[in-house]
């Protein structure tokens, strides 16, 4: 058992080994972004702070902070580890492709997955196509199941490329003469400054974890209610892959094809109680909360 020490005093280790100060109003903060009260994210603060010692790592914190938020609300929690579950998506990036399929269908986009799509020199596999009125945007997606990976200068200048090379052969079209055309990126972590100077002076797009602030993948989450299955508290891991090998990825697929948690073999009792959760989770949109950290 450690020896509770004034917090304000504690210094911790981040994912990468920095070591820095711990900042409590941090941790505050992400809770309450997760959807939680003031009260609440005081309180799992004040037993947090009961068994910090010197040189704790960020991941034990918030693995304490997240068991203190599942006891209280089970849809929060889940939206609170909401990062870590687009992270479990798979070791491919196919079913983050679904995903963001599903994150811009909530936005009223008409959008297809995996399209091969004519350039005016080749043609190119398309990760989701997404249009809505005369808007016509081409989405590549870059999947990363690891913190610490982030999207250089390289990958907008690839991608800006296909986009250049699509849209020549979009402008020859007589349907799409007066279509608003442009080439857009999403990560879940995040892109490098390089990136995203390139990407502001070419005219792409980019979507990342916590870029740009409004319109990010947590915020976009936030609005739409559209979470990754990987999200339920409720779920064992293998669970999770089972659910995403029958093309589950969301939790709103989960509750539209309830069935396939009998066919994974869920009990019935885990049944009820995994749909319950699924549905809360689904009905959970929370407003903008300020800015957005990292």
């Amino acid at each position: 058992m450690h020896r509770p020490i004034s917090i304000n005093k504690m210094s911790i280790i981040k994912a990468n080994g920095d070591k820095v100060p711990f900042e409590p109003q941090k941790l505050r903060h992400s809770l309450q972004k997760a959807g939680t009260s003031p009260q609440l994210a005081q309180d799992i603060l004040d037993a947090i702070s009961q068994f910090l010692y010197p040189e704790i790592t960020t991941k034990e914190i918030y693995k304490q902070a997240f068991k203190l938020l599942r006891k209280k609300s089970r849809p929060i929690a889940a939206h609170y580890r909401l990062k870590k579950a687009i992270m479990e998506l798979g070791e491919t990036g196919f079913p983050f492709e679904k995903f963001v399929s599903e994150l811009l269908a909530a936005e009223n986009f008409e959008t297809q997955v995996g399209v091969i799509v004519q350039g005016r020199c080749v043609s190119h596999e398309v990760d989701v196509i997404a249009e809505k009125d005369n808007l016509h945007y081409m989405c590549e997606c870059k999947f990363h199941n690891r913190q610490g990976r982030h999207c250089d200068v390289k990958i907008p200048l690839y991608i800006q490329s296909r986009f250049k090379d699509l849209e020549a052969h979009w402008q020859k079209r007589s349907d799409h003469q007066h279509k608003f055309h442009q080439g857009w990126i999403f990560t879940n972590t995040r892109f490098t400054t390089d990136a995203i100077q390139y990407a502001e002076c070419s005219g792409l797009q980019l979507i990342s974890w916590n870029y740009p602030e409004g319109n990010s993948i947590r915020k976009r989450v936030d609005r739409t209610g559209v979470h990754p299955v990987t999200c339920l508290t409720s779920l064992s891991k293998s669970d999770k892959q089972a659910l995403i090998d029958l093309d589950i990825i969301t939790c709103k697929n989960l509750c539209q094809k309830p069935e396939s948690l009998l066919s994974i073999g869920v009990s019935q009792k885990r049944y009820r109680l995994i749909l319950e959760e699924a549905k809360s989770i689904c009905s959970l949109k929370l407003k903008n909360q300020g800015k957005q950290s990292n």
